[in-house]
């Protein structure tokens, strides 16, 4: 029997963009753990915008710090001075945000999601960018054990960090339950409250410049589909203005939507409303709202580099993302052709069933294992 800690304060249970990405990963990868009947002991630190979101078993303790550890200034103070301390009688603590304490006093296991700071240090403001690469590379050095979402970010991290692969395993993320076709008439209440027309072009994720949104612009007004908006969701990244100006180049103020950061709640709904996703980023340690929208039957077109290619595998469309005029044949193939899309949609929910918290859970707990010995 293991005792087992998880540095959990980066979940967040409130809406908004920073309950995204990493806090939902270490969100379902903690209930994942939860539901598996082992002889094992886990100790989860939380703060308090997680409280209320779970509830104690008996395999899995939920601790809150009275600190507000949610702002990332007081979370490094936190993981650093106190958790040491916290993690004393542990035989195992896992840090899933690349970052463990330098004085822990029991195995750590890491996870490093992606190494965009080192990739594309220009996306990120000066001060986060050093922060993260330093304590990064202290951190991957220290770890027992590392996991990357994807083979890519594997590779990344033996070759800017320098890890032996043998301490490296790819643990691809589940998909959440919520994530599924949903019945048509849902789906088209849904068009009638948010005023959507029944076709349009959709992309999800932080509008920064890895994301490479500038580039589906591009290629959206090189084809410009008649009543088939672009709508383009989510929050407000690093140096975002670039988008607005390429719409206004493009004289497509009145063709392209913006609604905002998307509730977690919410985006099966657009998912499953929009007559394409398209992904263009130019990285992803894995690339999560590609894989959502193929849970929900959307055709997808994404990247062909970093991880997108081992989400998507052969059940969605892959381009150059430097190569507007590459994305804009494509996207127009899509929309022209019903037949396509439902071909896609089939092959998309196939795909994305293959991944599974379960499955997840199940390799997370045998690199605890190897990390104890």
């Amino acid at each position: 029997m293991l005792s087992i800690g998880i540095n959990g304060q980066i979940v967040t249970l409130r809406s908004g963009y920073r309950q995204a990405g990493v806090s939902r990963f270490t969100e379902q990868m903690i209930r994942a753990l939860q539901r598996r009947d082992t002889s094992d002991r886990y100790s989860v630190f939380l703060n308090e915008t997680a409280r209320g979101g779970f509830s104690d078993s008996t395999n899995m303790r939920f601790h809150y710090t009275g600190l507000p550890a949610a702002r990332p200034a007081v979370r490094i103070l936190w993981e650093q001075a106190l958790l040491p301390a916290l993690a004393a009688r542990l035989d195992v603590l896992h840090c899933p945000m690349n970052v463990v304490p330098l004085l822990a006093p029991c195995p750590p296991v890491l996870t490093i999601h992606d190494l965009t700071f080192l990739r594309y240090p220009e996306s990120f403001r000066r001060g986060r960018q050093r922060y993260q690469a330093a304590f990064t590379r202290l951190s991957a050095k220290r770890a027992r054990h590392i996991m990357t979402d994807s083979a890519n970010t594997k590779r990344d991290v033996f070759g800017l960090l320098s890890v032996p692969p043998e301490r490296i395993e790819v643990v691809y993320p589940g998909m959440d339950e919520g994530f599924q076709p949903l019945p048509p008439e849902e789906v088209e209440a849904f068009r009638a409250r948010k005023s959507l027309p029944e076709d349009f072009v959709l992309y999800v994720g932080t509008l920064e410049p890895r994301k490479n949104v500038v580039t589906l612009i591009r290629a959206y007004a090189a084809v410009r589909p008649k009543d088939c908006p672009l709508v383009i969701g989510g929050g407000r990244g690093w140096l975002f203005d670039a988008i607005y100006r390429e719409i206004e180049q493009n004289d497509l103020m009145d063709q392209v939507i913006f609604p905002g950061y998307i509730d977690a709640q919410e985006l099966p709904y657009w998912y499953s409303a929009a007559s394409v996703f398209v992904y263009p980023s130019l990285y992803e340690g894995f690339g999560l709202p590609a894989l959502e929208a193929m849970a929900c039957g959307a055709p997808v077109i994404v990247s062909n580099v970093s991880s997108l290619p081992e989400v998507v595998g052969d059940a969605g469309v892959q381009v150059d993302p430097r190569r507007a005029d590459e994305l804009a044949e494509k996207l127009a193939e899509i929309l022209q052709s019903k037949a396509q899309r439902e071909q896609m949609a089939a092959a998309g929910v196939a795909r994305a069933a293959s991944f599974t918290w379960d499955r997840a859970a199940e390799q997370i707990m045998h690199v605890y294992q190897r990390a104890s010995r």
